[in-house]
């Protein structure tokens, strides 16, 4: 793997503050429309996670459609024991 990912979390905030992946950014899945741009702007690998990957599914569908290069990362547990891996 070159680069670590970003992780975002399409969780709402109440959601995300209850446990998340160390260092990833919380967009909750309503706000990603409009953060189009800022995510485009990402640099890295773009991963989503939610509580169980239909959330992150969507928004990693709507990305795509936007030529955002992403991936559906599933359940936000998933990637924190990925990211784990990763060192």
């Amino acid at each position: 793997m070159n680069k670590k990912p970003v992780v975002i979390d399409v969780r709402t905030p109440a959601e995300f503050m209850g446990g998340n992946v160390a260092g990833s950014i919380n967009i909750p899945l309503q706000e990603v429309p409009h953060r189009v741009e800022e995510i485009r702007k990402m640099d890295g690998p773009i991963w989503l996670c939610c509580a169980s990957g239909n959330r992150s599914g969507q928004a990693t569908a709507f990305l795509r459609a936007n030529g955002i290069d992403c991936e559906n990362a599933g359940s936000w547990l998933d990637v924190n024991y990925e990211m784990q891996t990763m060192k």
